[in-house]
């Protein structure tokens, strides 16, 4: 009875965190365009619009809870380390104000999991990573046609930019395509949280989608506000125009993929959609900002980063294998060396090339 409680706490806390990382891709465009004024209305739309997503996405729910790993291998202690695996990572990406993938994040773990019992559908999974390559590119690609189209239109009725009589109505127009987007959020996103106590056979679809669902609003409203400041003012500005294309891309590519019960990044969708409207603006000099070198090597690092976590965690406390567990840790600590190890060189070439001499 402990272990069941413990597993809901932690579906719960994870269900908040994903409502806060959601919060970025859904409302970072209206937010970041000056449409919606404070992070505190943002938040709030967000988690009545991701709510109402959540009730419609039992499809990704069952897909979480037994398209990935077989659901017969889930017990109560394996959801545990499924979840913690999954909420550990999405937390550090949280507090870092990266705009971190779910969906990535909780596949890794199940597929961490499955391998410990060498129990993983590969024809699946392999079906859902190239979606998660072919969406965003997608997205890409569809907000750079839309950005050109915004720009030729902006140029032809310059009313459409500035504050003129059109002003209101694209505000709502970016205010209902971000309510659209959390939609969208909640449909795709609740799944990761409480698919796998489907799995488990902790509780029923219907009960998972409702209960996620106030978590994950919960989350948005409370924890959401730093993501929310990556995603809508750190990559690029965005006119109201701009930011409903965001948007409406992001949420229609992700409600598609629901409806197939896909588990897909809704973030990396919408971030990628955003790199496209500034590639339009400023041209590719937008990939050379910071930010976005970091947004993509969480993305490459986050799933692998849960997948190991989950297989270690399984291998120490359920099997006991002292010598896998310690093997992992020692590439762990030996990764993280050669990360600093490369920087210190990084900073010692900086400071020869400033100085123009050696030590």
């Amino acid at each position: 009875m402990v272990l069941i409680i413990v597993a809901f706490i932690i579906a719960f806390f994870f269900a908040m965190n994903i409502g806060a990382s959601g919060t970025a891709a859904a409302m970072g465009p209206a937010y970041g365009s000056g449409a919606v004024k404070t992070k505190r209305t943002a938040m709030l739309i967000v988690a009545v619009f991701a709510f109402l997503g959540a009730l419609a996405g039992g499809e990704v729910v069952k897909t979480i809870g037994g398209g990935i790993i077989p659901s017969d291998i889930v017990n109560v202690e394996i959801t545990i380390i499924i979840l913690a695996a999954a909420c550990l990572t999405l937390f550090i990406a949280n507090l870092l104000g990266i705009p971190l993938s779910t969906s990535e994040v909780v596949v890794g773990s199940l597929v961490g999991a499955g391998m410990a019992f060498q129990a993983v559908y590969f024809d699946r999974l392999i079906v859902i990573v190239s979606f998660w390559v072919i969406v965003p590119i997608v997205a890409f690609v569809l907000a750079i046609a839309a950005g050109h189209l915004i720009r030729f239109l902006e140029r032809k009725f310059p009313a459409l930019k500035n504050k003129g009589k059109w002003h209101k109505w694209l505000v709502f127009l970016l205010v209902i395509s971000g309510g659209f987007e959390a939609y969208a959020a909640g449909m795709n996103n609740v799944a990761n949280a409480v698919g796998p106590l489907v799995g488990a056979g902790l509780i029923e679809v219907s009960t998972a989608v409702i209960v996620g669902g106030l978590f994950v609003s919960l989350g948005a409203v409370i924890l959401g506000g730093k993501v929310l400041e990556t995603n809508g003012k750190k990559i690029t500005r965005l006119s109201l125009l701009q930011g409903s294309a965001v948007s409406i891309t992001g949420g229609s590519l992700v409600i598609i993929a629901s409806i197939f019960g896909l588990p897909v990044p809704l973030t990396q969708v919408t971030t990628s959609a955003i790199i496209g409207i500034g590639t339009v603006n400023n041209g590719f000099k937008v990939m050379q900002k910071d930010i976005i070198k970091k947004i993509a090597m969480v993305w490459v690092v986050s799933p692998v980063f849960s997948l190991v976590i989950c297989y270690g965690l399984i291998t120490l406390f359920l099997k006991a294998d002292f010598y896998t567990s310690f093997v992992i840790i020692s590439v762990f600590i030996a990764t993280i060396g050669s990360v600093q190890l490369a920087q210190a060189a990084r900073r010692e070439r900086s400071a020869i090339h400033d100085q123009g001499g050696g030590i």
